[in-house]
């Protein structure tokens, strides 16, 4: 199939975006790597009348890493944030993750702002944003609000960015000291969606767990956190089970309902053993 006919919109600032966006009144869509977008025009899952290309924007393709935390722009590609070297210093769960995105052509054109616009329950990067408790910054005519992950998916492909805002950037804050972070997930094929996903970050204080949070991906419609630390503390058995017992998965053409739950009780168990075992080296590096 072919996409519906639209009108191709090419602005070079964020100000000029806005106003396309305001003026087309909610009949538009935003293109930035396309990489998620262009499969749902091809198949006329959505068929906007206006195409607002931002690849053209200045000031939205960079990585901006402090002490605080990651901070990147709209247009800034998975493989561009992969390879950071001072974002996954600082927030090591950054590459953990992106290294599992897709493939190596997708993650060339993708941006990971577009993937957390696009909102797939079964892509890394909600979960990463959900679990780190980090933030998307969106702009309008009305002006500019930060919008926290825990408000911002609300439903499978849908966030609660209005019609006529763009999100400029999003925000991961840092590693703290004494945590470790690991993302384990199986999919059917390299590359392909993940049938489950499990982003963990641990956190230690005087050797004793003091935090143990996961996040879950393609179990529920929107980015799943569990805090697992009392769980875990009575033994990796329980967390797995209180998993299992809080995780909704459906069933479709690639696995079962069941098989998803039991993925998800086996990758915590992997993830977070992973995480605490980084929070070690992480101090012998020190």
């Amino acid at each position: 199939m072919k996409p519906a006919p639209f009108t191709w919109h090419g602005p070079s600032s964020v100000p000029e975006a806005v106003s396309i966006l305001a003026d087309v009144g909610g009949d538009g869509k935003v293109l930035a790597g396309g990489q998620s977008l262009i499969p749902v025009l091809a198949m006329r899952l959505a068929s906007p009348a206006h195409l607002v290309d931002i690849s053209g924007v200045s000031g939205l393709d960079a990585v901006q890493t402090s002490a605080e935390g990651v901070r990147i722009g709209a247009l800034v590609t998975h493989s561009r944030l992969l390879h950071d070297d001072a974002a996954a210093t600082c927030q090591p769960l950054l590459r953990r993750a992106l290294a599992l995105v897709a493939h190596p052509t997708i993650r060339n054109r993708g941006t990971t702002v577009g993937s957390l616009a696009h909102a797939d329950p079964s892509g890394e990067m909600t979960a990463v944003l959900a679990l780190l408790g980090g933030s998307v910054t969106a702009v309008s005519t009305r002006g500019t609000r930060q919008i926290a992950a825990a408000d911002f998916f609300v439903g499978t492909l849908e966030t609660s960015l209005k019609s006529d805002e763009l999100a400029i950037s999003a925000y991961f804050p840092a590693q703290p000291a004494g945590a470790g972070s690991a993302f384990a997930e199986i999919s059917r094929r390299h590359g392909d969606y993940a049938l489950c996903g499990v982003g963990a970050v641990a956190q230690l204080t005087e050797g004793r767990l003091t935090s143990l949070r996961c996040a879950y991906l393609s179990v529920s419609d929107v980015p799943l956190v569990l805090d697992l630390t009392d769980s875990w503390q009575a033994g990796e058995a329980e967390a797995a089970a209180e998993v299992r017992q809080q995780v909704q998965p459906e069933s479709d053409l690639h696995a079962t309902a069941d098989y998803r739950r039991h993925l998800a009780g086996v990758l915590t168990i992997r993830a977070a053993r992973e995480a605490l075992s980084r929070i070690g080296l992480a101090a012998s590096a020190a």
